[in-house]
């Protein structure tokens, strides 16, 4: 006579189950991760039938239950992935599973950000956060930004939907502080870092301080009538081909690139074994009425246009 182990049912009546449903769900779109979360208790269920049965058919007095281990081993690892879902599921993680499965790359412009110059305003202090910008000099009074973003999104949503999203300006005596925010973004192990391609217009009369943080500045004096100061970027791409009466003074940089004679340089050996040589170098075009000073820069790159 065939002996009856607990779990063979058991494991028959899960896979019956779970092949049903995958089947089904080709058909009716059921969603494969809520349904692992929310059926793994019915294995219980029909394991707890079983040995019902089992006890309720046997004919022996004291009947002694006998399991088929394979069996009951295979449903509990069921079981485990059906509870690891049903956990992901409570604390949002699915969610943000399947948002990071489905998302492409997409870019958005920019919301056009304007702060008109009052006649108070002698100095305009830019921080840049780590994204690649251009800074060029405009005849009009206002400073304003503009360009496009680019991030990782599982929808058409934009990120940014206004200017004070990315951007903050507060004045102060006679300087305007422009800070540029870093785009949103969410915590490890979702962390999808945007990108920024953006433009600063400024005025061409007032001076014009630019922090940067280790990244691309491109400069465009263009028909600056009054002075820069630039720091603290990687590299720096100076388009002076409009300018005909600026002087550039790049200080402590490591490599000066452009024509040759554009660029006076002076080389200041290395201070220590393995410190690079820090340069010094000045172009001038015309008399050199207005200047840009740059300092702390690994990289000048001069663009004349001749």
């Amino acid at each position: 006579m065939r002996t009856w182990r607990v779990g063979t049912f058991s494991m028959g009546g899960a896979l019956v189950l779970l092949g049903l449903f995958l089947f089904l769900s080709r058909f009716f779109g059921f969603d494969l991760i809520q349904a692992m979360a929310a059926w793994w208790p019915v294995l219980l269920i029909v394991l707890g039938i079983e040995i019902l049965l089992y006890l309720f058919l046997s004919r022996q007095e004291k009947p002694i239950l006998k399991y088929d281990f394979l069996s009951i081993i295979f449903v509990g690892l069921i079981g485990m992935v059906g509870i690891a879902f049903a956990v992901l599921n409570t604390t949002g993680l699915t969610g943000k599973i399947e948002e990071v499965m489905v998302r492409e790359e997409r870019s958005f412009e920019l919301p056009d950000f304007t702060y008109q110059v009052n006649a108070g305003i002698k100095r305009v202090v830019v921080r840049t956060t780590g994204y690649d910008m251009t800074i060029e000099s405009s005849p009009e009074n206002a400073v304003s930004m503009f360009g496009t973003y680019r991030v990782q999104t599982a929808d058409n949503t934009k990120l940014i939907k206004r200017p004070d999203d990315y951007i903050s300006a507060n004045q102060k005596g006679d300087t305007l502080y422009i800070n540029v925010k870093s785009l949103p973004n969410e915590v490890a192990p979702f962390n999808q870092q945007g990108e920024v391609a953006a433009t600063v217009l400024v005025p061409n009369n007032i001076k014009v301080e630019v922090i940067g943080s280790d990244n691309t500045l491109r400069l465009k004096p263009r028909t600056l009538t009054s002075n820069w100061n630039i720091e603290s970027a990687a590299s720096i791409v100076l388009d002076t081909s409009e300018s005909k009466d600026l002087q550039v003074a790049a200080v402590g940089v490591q490599e000066v690139t452009g024509k040759d004679g554009e660029w006076k340089v002076t080389e200041k050996p290395a201070t220590g074994e393995g410190e690079p040589s820090l340069k010094s170098a000045i172009f001038q075009s015309g008399e050199g009425k207005y200047k840009i000073n740059i300092a702390n820069a690994y990289q000048v790159s001069l663009n004349s246009g001749q």
